[in-house]
């Protein structure tokens, strides 16, 4: 991605949901693209709309859902165009933001970073990584039948070849296993299939496409049935992808031998917190924390040096690609 600036007139952007880490990355880059970067931590709410004021642009961040009010909020206060940065939507209604006049777009950053971490997930799994570690800090140093599998015996699924589904494929290929994948658009020399076939011959199932009302709980306890036997699940997309609690159960009788999930419905609110003093309640969260073969992580899988400075340019040529007219969501 080019991120060379853009000269334009100067512009100020308000940027919602900004952590230390970006606000440092905006602070150095906005000015050589002309942009007054307006920076706060919180999200977009009836509290921090006032922000927005005489903005056209604004960018906010994915952690926080955008209710339809504050949507119609920032209508009112004469915003015109949100860049999230986020490749997904899902905590923004796009249609109703377009209906108040509002355009959405997302950002487009290093594919690397998810890829990488798919595969660290599917090693981890397919070697037990969890259970080991818990019991080496423990002291227990027992090889206790944890034996690992290689993934050149193994057929990996992939679902979705967009950008980071493509570059999973790639990184399989270096380790020799079959890979077969699942997608409306054949977009990469892969042998693809159905998704119930997928289901039916993977060894390991890896989720790579974008949360919608069509891929909502894509992997219902119908299809979480169709895996082999103790087939592995990776989820690095979105948690709505996959029925929760039909997972839990495939992984508490043995039908799964294992789960690496980034992404669990019901992170938000939980997800980029401490909760070290603050009790979980939801229990769905709570069985998986206790599962030996389920290994969670905070959706970061993203976070990478490279990808926070990819979204934070690309979200800035975004504004500005609007304020010059040139680009619509």
């Amino acid at each position: 991605m080019d991120s060379s600036p853009t000269h334009a007139i100067p512009m100020a952007l308000a940027i919602y949901g900004c952590e230390l880490d970006e606000s440092l990355v905006f602070r150095e880059k906005a000015p050589s693209f002309g942009i007054t970067p307006v920076i706060t931590a919180a999200p977009v709410s009836a509290s921090t709309i006032h922000l927005a004021a005489g903005h056209r642009c604004i960018s906010v961040g994915h952690k926080t859902p955008i209710s339809n009010s504050d949507l119609l909020a920032l209508s009112d206060a004469g915003v015109e165009y949100i860049s999230t940065r986020s490749i997904g939507f899902n905590h923004i209604d796009v249609a109703y933001a377009r209906s108040v006049g509002i355009s959405v777009e997302n950002v487009a950053y290093s594919a690397d970073s998810v890829a990488d971490y798919t595969l660290m997930l599917t090693l981890m799994a397919v070697r037990h990584a969890k259970y080991t570690v818990r019991q080496v800090d423990i002291h227990d140093y027992r090889l206790q039948g944890v034996r690992g599998r290689e993934l050149r015996d193994l057929t990996v699924g992939v679902v979705g070849t967009g950008r980071i589904g493509a570059a999973v494929i790639d990184r399989l290929r270096g380790f020799g296993c079959r890979v077969i994948a699942c997608d409306d658009r054949e977009t990469v020399a892969v042998d693809y299939v159905s998704l119930d076939e997928l289901l039916e011959r993977s060894d390991i199932v890896t989720l790579h496409v974008p949360l919608d009302q069509s891929t909502h709980h894509l992997l219902d306890g119908r299809r979480i049935g169709q895996m082999k036997d103790g087939a592995y699940l990776v989820n690095t997309g979105r948690g709505s992808l996959v029925d929760t609690e039909a997972l839990l159960t495939a992984l508490e009788n043995g039908k799964l031998g294992g789960a690496g999930l980034d992404v669990v419905e019901g992170e938000d609110g939980v997800f980029y917190s401490d909760r070290g003093a603050i009790p979980i309640e939801d229990p769905v969260l709570l069985r998986l924390h206790k599962l030996p073969n389920a290994l969670i992580t905070p959706h970061i899988a993203y976070y990478t040096d490279h990808a926070l400075i990819d979204t934070v340019v690309n979200s800035l040529i975004n504004c500005l690609r609007f304020e010059k007219g040139l680009k619509h969501g």
